[in-house]
């Protein structure tokens, strides 16, 4: 790998694909199986056939670098309190009709990707602001797999952890070298239903929870999931609790789980904000399904953010909003009152970033 690949890569061929008979190329690297003749962009539009080879044109072009607190992303068992330098490209290999970061995964303007930075420049700069992690973040690094995985293995080399936040929509095939790569990841679980997910994401849920098995049964990945309720879409007490009694089954119950608020955006500004109330209810149906560590997420909840020891319910780390107040854990990851093991990495102690949201430039 060169050391540095600033510039933008427009004819950086891609992996994770074959000719078909007819002509075409297929992408293989998520589970939509684009079939793309001579000039076509695949859905996520960031890949195309281009001389009948699969160009990915956002290789070493970002959206933006900005160091944020690892909990936004959210990872609260994943080195809590330290910095965490941001970035993503554009594009999408789904459809949320709910997007957040919609400006820039549904962008189709290239001039959106004004940073360049090759992968020893993203590690160089993580290292030279004392970010413990780099996060591949704001729209799906599935898209540009071969680009977060050339910037993890460069922010290895430099001791910098590396973190996909996903919606996991990815092949068997690629899924083993993308999280090979990986220290950390946090999984979006859209919904619990198929029907959500073809209606409101145009895409499928299977894939999805293979992807959550394969990270519990197959890797040492430390990851966490997140679900965005939607109020009228996903967030009857039924769904919850079916999305909660397989999680328990397949994942186990000290996986943290992320209930988010959801707000109104892109093509579903009609639909009210989340109520408070309705996330500490789901909290309170997961944790009595057994899972340990459940979390609220875009509003002002400190209990709903803070993290309790599974063994004896002490506090251990209390947060308010982004910044950490208590710290009671061992290196280990000890509970000091009852010794009981809290899942996740840890340092002796935590990390002091607070909320800070600070732009760079990389190059």
């Amino acid at each position: 790998m060169p050391k540095s690949r600033a510039n933008p890569q427009a004819d950086y061929i891609g992996r994770y694909w074959s000719k078909t008979d007819d002509g075409r190329i297929l992408c293989e690297l998520c589970p939509r199986g684009c079939k793309l003749r001579e000039g076509q962009r695949a859905f996520c539009f960031v890949r195309q056939n281009t001389d009948g080879n699969m160009v990915l044109n956002t290789y070493g072009r970002s959206s933006g670098f900005c160091i944020d607190p690892i909990e936004k992303k959210p990872l609260n068992h994943f080195y809590p309190g330290t910095p965490v330098l941001s970035f993503g490209t554009a594009g999408c290999n789904l459809g949320c009709k709910f997007c957040q970061n919609w400006n820039i995964s549904k962008a189709r303007e290239w001039d959106r990707l004004a940073d360049q930075a090759g992968p020893y420049d993203i590690a160089s700069a993580a290292y030279e602001h004392g970010c413990k992690s780099v996060a591949f973040t704001y729209n799906d690094p599935v898209i540009f797999a071969e680009y977060a995985i050339d910037v993890a293995r460069a922010c290895r080399e430099r001791g910098i952890k590396t973190v996909a936040v996903t919606a996991g929509y990815i092949t068997d095939q690629a899924r083993p070298e993308f999280f090979a790569a990986m220290d950390a990841a946090n999984v979006d679980l859209k919904a619990f239903s198929e029907d959500f997910y073809r209606k409101i994401t145009f895409s499928h849920i299977k894939p999805v929870l293979d992807t959550l098995r394969y990270l519990r049964e197959e890797t040492d990945v430390w990851f966490e999931v997140t679900t965005l309720l939607i109020p009228g879409k996903n967030d009857l007490p039924a769904e919850i609790d079916s999305q909660c009694e397989w999680f328990v089954n397949n994942l186990g119950p000290e996986v943290p789980l992320h209930f988010t608020a959801f707000h109104p955006d892109f093509k579903m500004t009609d639909v009210p904000a989340t109520p408070s109330d309705t996330l500490r209810r789901a909290r309170q149906q997961a944790m009595a399904h057994g899972i340990k560590h459940v979390y609220t997420g875009n509003v002002h909840d400190i209990d709903g953010q803070s993290t309790y020891c599974a063994g004896c319910g002490e506090l251990l780390i209390e947060r308010d909003w982004y910044s950490l107040g208590s710290y009671r854990v061992t290196p280990e990851g000890d509970c000091p009152d009852c010794g009981h093991r809290l899942a996740g990495r840890f340092e002796v102690h935590k990390g002091t970033w607070g909320g800070r949201r600070l732009p760079i430039m990389v190059s």
